[in-house]
């Protein structure tokens, strides 16, 4: 059923044993804050080094490097939009960040992954707004692509815990 192959839960990202994660990159891919800088600690130097040779990232767009040291196998970077208080095409922006990162994965053999809260943090996009985004897409994404087992969408505080939970009943009436 497709409602099982979506999990929210509030964890650490780095420490996750699934086959990739995905990191809510900027646009150089060269580490920063939050979850991009957490990530790039946690798998090391040579995260950095390869993500060197991938020259950025647009938004929206999506792309794989090893895990190195984290328990995943890859790392899908992704460039979410900086909320403009919507008036710059930001939900699409951020559905396409959901939609490539599933593809790359699907295209890498990745079975299981998993997703922070893309753009809520720096970058200010609303959280309850950004929940049903990433809900919609990844339903929309799995109702076509099997191949995919499961998608944890993983929560750094409660404020975002309750909105993707809230996001999942919706979708799924739990």
């Amino acid at each position: 059923m497709l409602s099982e192959k979506i999990v929210v839960t509030k964890d650490d990202i780095v420490k996750l044993k699934v086959d990739a994660i995905v990191n809510a990159a900027n646009n150089s891919l060269l580490g920063g804050g939050g979850v991009d800088g957490a990530i790039h600690k946690a798998a090391g130097p040579q995260l950095l080094e390869e993500c060197k040779y991938l020259d950025g990232c647009l938004t929206g767009e999506a792309k794989i490097t090893s895990g190195y040291h984290l328990p995943a196998k890859y790392v899908i970077h992704t460039v979410g939009p900086i909320w403009k208080e919507g008036a710059s095409g930001e939900g699409n922006k951020l559905a396409k960040c959901y939609r490539n990162s599933l593809k790359v994965a699907v295209k890498n053999g990745v079975r299981t992954i998993a997703f922070p809260s893309i753009s809520t943090g720096a970058y200010g996009f609303p959280v309850e707004k950004a929940a049903t985004i990433a809900m919609r897409e990844i339903t929309a994404f799995l109702e076509k692509n099997k191949s995919i087992e499961k998608v944890l969408m993983v929560c750094f505080n409660e404020e975002a815990f309750r909105s993707y939970s809230n996001a999942l009943e919706d979708f799924f009436g739990k």
